[in-house]
């Protein structure tokens, strides 16, 4: 028995801010979109405790369910959500023509539409106490998270140009900034690097690694190492900022859709529109600026709405 195709007008691989935004827009456009979840539901927004500075929420809500939230909003408008991940992508090249893609079970889709609103994953050094204070201590947004460590000591980790922002962001909230860089130079560009040897709160420790965090609960003390001498301290602290990068999650699409030189989609001048018709990105898998919930969200409202024009135009 062949088993059936199942085809949408809209489909949505992600299900962060831009995916359930998204969804929420294209489902009041009447376009049945279908949510599929992938790996990580709700996005890195689930291992955020605490969210702050997403409009709508006064006193503030957790990461997990302001996902929930999302998701119930989306659905109520008649957005299928469905708990799997997209395995093979084969996007049309021709405007007007079907994308055809295949789930983690095995089943064929087909779309008129695609919104690709995978995220971005931050890179970790790989410590088991990172995953142990995850959301207690340990961050990879200083933007996000920075105003829960006002007039504390953090320390934030790396040498290139998101780690010289992160550490300057923070010394305007922060007592104490330690900017602990493994090797004896600095990436960031000469203009960020002045700002942070300007910046008096921030100390800059070359030749620094961290190699384990300690605190009852919460972290409370970053225990490092200098790689060229091998002699261990601490740092009595509140926080700390893994500012080592971020990987989008784009693979999947590598030999179709145009990126830049560090991975992320890229799309057209005001718009979500890639460089295939019908295929749309939303979000931090497009965006390696800002990395916000609030311009994810912003982005998928745009690709529901670049999505329901395309339909109006080519498959009405």
């Amino acid at each position: 028995m062949i088993e059936e195709i199942m085809q949408y007008d809209t489909v949505i691989i992600g299900s962060g801010p831009a995916g359930y935004t998204a969804a929420i827009y294209a489902a009041r456009a009447n376009l049945n979109p279908v949510v599929f979840t992938g790996m990580e539901p709700g996005g890195q927004l689930t291992t955020t405790t605490d969210v702050d500075n997403f409009p709508g929420y006064p006193d503030g809500i957790t990461g997990p369910d302001m996902m929930a939230d999302l998701q119930k909003q989306a659905e109520r408008f008649g957005t299928k959500v469905i708990y799997e991940y997209i395995t093979e992508a084969n996007l049309a090249t021709e405007v007007g023509q079907i994308h055809k893609l295949k789930t983690s079970s095995g089943k064929e889709i087909h779309a008129k539409t695609v919104i690709i609103s995978t995220g971005a994953t931050a890179k970790y050094l790989g410590l088991d106490d990172e995953k142990k204070y995850a959301g207690s201590g340990v961050s990879a947004c200083a933007t996000c998270d920075g105003f829960f460590y006002k007039g504390k000591d953090v320390a934030v980790i790396g040498g290139g140009d998101t780690a010289a922002e992160e550490a300057t962001y923070l010394s305007k909230l922060c007592k104490k900034v330690y900017l602990l860089i493994r090797r004896d130079e600095m990436r960031a560009s000469k203009a960020m690097q002045e700002k942070v040897f300007k910046t008096q709160n921030i100390e800059v420790m070359f030749n620094h690694e961290l190699i384990g965090l300690e605190g009852d609960m919460v972290v409370q003390k970053a225990n490092i190492i200098n790689n060229k001498t091998n002699e261990k301290s601490s740092l009595e602290l509140d926080g700390v900022f893994i500012a080592i990068g971020h990987t989008p999650n784009t693979d999947l699409f590598k030999t179709q859709l145009n990126m830049d030189e560090m991975g992320y989609l890229v799309t057209e001048d005001k718009s979500t529109k890639t460089n295939l018709p019908g295929v749309f990105a939303a979000g931090d898998v497009q965006d390696s600026v800002y990395r916000q919930a609030i311009t994810a969200a912003g982005t998928g409202c745009m690709a529901a709405l670049d999505a329901e024009k395309y339909i109006l135009q080519n498959f009405s």
